[in-house]
């Protein structure tokens, strides 16, 4: 299966410098493996780079990919990780039980997180029923996963656990890039964040 870039039709997402020519060599090195099925670059960072991919929702083998958008920078996936090591999952979990408000605003992410993956498939496509669940495919009412939450709201989306995730993995600062012609740059480092 090889990775292919979406039609440029999301303007959002462009850096007015940056050749879109380089994307996949970019994200094959910033993932360390090629991205899967179709996708354009959603975000990128101060310095051009993806940060984070919109993804088709069917693979081209046919099987469903629950994942809208998908975080592909080093940087934010480190401080992401970081914040689920720590417990960031369960915490969240747990804040959502408490907070009815939270839970509504958690639901309506969720809900437009799937109405927006469903609205990228042709009408009567078989993928409508394969694809359930919200963010990351996520189902049950609990947070699956930071890094999809924070992938959504760096798209736009409307989301509180993903709003909460930026606040802690931002600014994304990095001074010097991850990936330069293609490969994982060997002077990148993690900045430090105040």
């Amino acid at each position: 299966m090889t990775a292919e870039r979406l039609p440029p039709d999301d303007a959002r997402a462009d850096a007015p410098d940056h050749d879109h020519r380089d994307d996949v060599a970019t994200v094959r090195a910033q993932l360390g493996r090629p991205a899967r099925g179709r996708w354009q670059v959603a975000s990128r960072c101060r310095l051009g780079l993806p940060v984070l991919l919109e993804a088709h929702p069917v693979l081209d083998d046919g099987a469903p990919f629950p994942t809208l958008y998908w975080l592909t920078c080093p940087l934010a996936r480190r401080r992401v990780s970081r914040l689920e090591q720590q417990g960031g999952v369960r915490a969240w979990t747990e804040r959502l039980e408490r907070d009815p408000d939270l839970r509504a605003a958690f639901e309506r992410a969720q809900a437009d997180y799937a109405a927006a993956r469903a609205a990228r498939l042709p009408a009567g496509s078989p993928a409508h029923a394969r694809l359930r669940g919200g963010v990351g495919g996520s189902e049950g009412g609990g947070v699956k996963c930071l890094h999809a939450h924070y992938a959504h709201a760096r798209a736009g989306g409307d989301n509180p656990v993903g709003r909460d995730v930026a606040a802690q993995v931002e600014p994304l600062d990095c001074a010097t890039p991850c990936v330069v012609a293609g490969q994982r740059s060997p002077g990148w480092r993690e900045p430090c964040k105040e």
